[in-house]
């Protein structure tokens, strides 16, 4: 079974036509990456890619099962900015645990979203996937309950 992709809809910090530089960072550099579900009436996930110099590159995206789909983005994001070197944070020790094999999946809706995210990480030379628990990810936390007051359509358009 395949990620159901389709399901998704982004609206991104950059704009979707920015051309990458062609050889992207420096291979050696290691990037920070913190996700986010919220669960709200929208359902939007928050994904925040931190920089080199500790800048925020924000995304968010409508999913369905926010947490897994959330992480999804955020390592899909990762890969098109071409990161090697990447320390993955999320407060779902779910997710988290599941992704590093730590813990089975046992529910067959999540074995794909699994299955799927550890194939992108193939993309990665080096992940390291850290629990953060929900009280030490206050600004992502607060992203995404900004996000969720927004409703993102498939043009990328905002509206209240």
């Amino acid at each position: 079974m395949d990620f159901p992709d389709e399901d998704v809809m982004y609206l991104k910090a950059r704009d979707c036509d920015e051309t990458l530089p062609e050889e992207g960072p420096e291979p050696r550099s290691r990037w920070g990456l913190v996700f986010d579900g919220a669960s709200n009436a929208y359902g939007h996930g928050i994904v925040v890619i931190i920089t080199l110099q500790g800048s925020y590159i924000p995304f968010t995206a409508l999913v369905i099962i926010t947490e897994y789909e959330t992480c999804i983005i955020g390592l899909e994001e990762a890969i098109d900015l071409r990161i090697k070197i990447l320390d993955v944070y999320g407060d779902s020790a779910l997710v988290i645990n599941q992704i590093k094999g730590e813990w089975e999946t046992r529910h067959p809706s999540l074995i794909p979203y699994k299955d799927y995210a550890k194939r992108l990480l193939t993309f990665i030379n080096k992940v390291e996937f850290h629990h953060s628990p929900r009280d030490e990810n206050q600004m992502v936390d607060a992203l995404a309950t900004l996000s969720s007051m927004y409703n993102v359509n498939f043009h990328n358009k905002l509206g209240k």
